[in-house]
């Protein structure tokens, strides 16, 4: 809120102006667009580039471990999906916050864009963490805490797609619909801390946290490639949201349109 002076006649008052919160000057689906419209296609390419290159570096150039030989080069792939798995659900989570809270109009459109390609890095770090422990553990799954957690955090995705999907369809449920998705969406982020915690709650096969605040266990060898193939997946994974925001808004204006149509 804001308090401004406005002439009457030959006297002046103060009248109270409210103002919408900063964040809601990006919320126009035309200014959005504009940006993605450059943005997208820098991510995806930007990505592509640095994660291709970090896998090829990890592939030809990074010696094979000491304890599991070349089976380690899996790293390059398993942990990046491992952090946009979670990343992905953090996104929905905080997404779902600022729909409930500030009703910004693309907070939910970027809830649903997330889950799909949240949900694919979740189950590509699940396949390549099962073909990681078949040598290195001699089974492919163990029911311990890191591992259960994170199948739980795919069945949340496909949850939430599911309901997103339904809400999206029943236009008689209107708000309350897309409300109940992101309060599924704010729930299901417990399932984060639980998952980064879990090597220490429990007893675990999976090794502990590598990477910590300001500090690392994993020789350079393997820690510079690791992190420039994070960046890229995460580019990767950035451009695909701004590609699935922009193909949502585009169903939206073409569901309006054929309604506005249909009642003339």
């Amino acid at each position: 809120m804001a308090l401004t002076w406005a002439a009457n006649g030959g006297e002046g008052c103060w009248t109270r102006k409210y103002l919408k919160p900063p964040m809601h000057g990006f919320a126009n689906p035309a200014r959005f667009l504009r940006i993605a419209r450059w943005l997208m296609p820098l991510m995806l390419v930007s990505g592509l580039i640095m994660a291709m290159g970090a896998l090829l570096y990890g592939l030809l150039v990074v010696p094979p471990d000491r304890l599991m030989g070349d089976t380690v080069r899996i790293l390059f792939i398993h942990v990046p999906s491992a952090w946009l798995g979670m990343a992905g659900w953090t996104t929905i989570a905080v997404s779902s916050i600022v729909e409930l809270v500030w009703r910004h109009p693309l907070a939910a459109i970027a809830a649903r864009a997330a889950a799909v390609p949240g949900a694919v890095f979740t189950a590509i770090c699940l396949a390549t963490g099962s073909i990681w422990a078949r040598p290195t553990w001699g089974t492919w799954w163990v029911w311990d805490g890191r591992l259960t957690s994170f199948l739980v955090l795919l069945f949340l995705y496909l949850g939430y797609v599911a309901l997103s999907q339904a809400a999206q369809r029943d236009a008689a449920a209107g708000s309350g619909a897309s409300r109940v998705t992101a309060i599924f969406g704010i729930v299901g982020a417990v399932n984060i801390p639980i998952i980064n915690r879990s090597v220490v709650w429990w007893n675990s096969l999976h090794q502990p946290a590598s990477i910590s605040m300001g500090k690392s266990s994993i020789d350079a060898a393997f820690l510079y490639p690791l992190l420039f193939s994070a960046l890229g997946f995460t580019l990767i994974f950035g451009g695909v949201v701004l590609a699935r925001m922009r193909m949502l808004l585009a169903d939206i204006q073409t569901e309006a349109r054929l309604r506005r149509k249909a009642m003339a």
